[in-house]
């Protein structure tokens, strides 16, 4: 087999058919996936249906704390997961560029099998389709995915009321901070990481415990929290307190961000889980986020109150306030 992708492997012949047969088939190893239908047809669930669907363009595509693969089945998974979904399967999408080398794509196919297997989704239905070197970037990817939600299960930004708390489920910024520092090939003590992990466990522990009581679930990716807080307080008319001294960072994320310049509010983060939820609730929410891996550093980082309509205010570890407005530009392009 070739070393590097060529057009032939998208042509739909032979290399193409050798391609899913030898590579994508060893590692995707789904018997639904494996029929080569032109779609999936899975046992209907009971409940409603929740889908979703994502592209993944990040640069690198290799970064410490893992790769495109995995971050795209991570990421839709916790795309259903902040529905209160349970993931059931996801489609696979890969566009490539001629003259990748095989080696990476094999390693990207395996971290996805692997990070399937972990979250026990798997991969049910697929497309390739390989470009004119020049026309992308190595390897985009798309998964979409399909899920469950239970009829009782009812989690929407209008549920959201004076007095709520709100939780995340961990650090601030890891995935943001280690993409720009090693497309960057900036070198900075510590062990930057990126965050991605599939959240579904953590969500589902809470909502099997408290579920009536979470009112709203977001991951905050691109423009990480402080745009996310911002979405909600606009939807809502009401305003987000956080505190400063309550946001968790790494050490090394915390200096990588001030020796760019960067906040890290608005941040890409990967594999964290913020929760708003009615007040009387919140401790054994946190006390069952904290009980599981994905979850362990969780905290309460602020309230939902009507001091500011619509705005997002941040108390500082000085004293100060300052208002969090929602991202304005792309500080980090291509972060997913």
């Amino acid at each position: 087999m070739s070393s590097h992708i060529t057009l032939d492997h998208g042509s739909g012949g032979l290399a193409s058919q050798n391609l899913i047969s030898d590579l994508f088939f060893k590692y995707l190893s789904d018997p639904i996936l494996h029929r080569l239908e032109d779609a999936a047809v899975l046992p209907a669930p009971g409940g409603r249906i929740a889908f979703s669907t994502d592209s993944y363009v990040v640069d690198p595509i290799f970064f410490p704390g893992g790769n495109i693969g995995e971050l795209a089945v991570n990421g839709t998974i916790n795309d259903l997961s902040m529905q209160g979904a349970r993931p059931l399967a996801l489609s696979l999408g890969l566009i490539l560029e001629e003259g990748l080398f095989f080696d990476d794509l094999e390693h990207i196919i395996q971290s996805i099998a692997v990070a399937c297997e972990y979250a026990g989704v798997p991969v049910v239905t697929g497309d390739t389709k390989v470009v004119p070197r020049g026309k992308a970037d190595k390897i985009f990817i798309n998964t979409s995915g399909i899920g469950v939600v239970d009829n009782d299960i009812e989690i929407a930004t209008g549920r959201v009321r004076e007095g709520d708390i709100i939780l995340l489920s961990g650090t601030l910024a890891d995935h943001g901070i280690t993409i720009l520092t090693s497309r960057a090939g900036l070198q900075v003590a510590g062990n930057l990481r990126s965050d991605t992990r599939p959240l579904h466990f953590l969500v589902e522990k809470i909502l099997q415990q408290e579920g009536d009581a979470i009112h709203t679930m977001r991951d905050p990716t691109r423009g990480g929290l402080g745009t996310t807080l911002a979405e909600i307080a606009r939807a809502t008319n009401l305003c987000m307190e956080i505190k400063e001294e309550d946001l968790a960072m790494h050490g090394e994320v915390r200096a990588a961000c001030e020796l760019m310049g960067l906040d890290p509010l608005y941040l890409a983060n990967e594999g964290k889980c913020m929760v708003i939820a009615a007040p009387d609730k919140a401790e054994a929410i946190l006390e069952a986020m904290c009980s599981v891996t994905e979850g362990s550093e969780s905290c309460i980082v602020g309230k939902v109150t009507k001091k500011y309509p619509g705005r997002v205010v941040l108390t500082t570890v000085s004293g100060g306030t300052r208002l969090v407005e929602p991202l304005s530009g792309e500080p980090l392009p291509r972060i997913c």
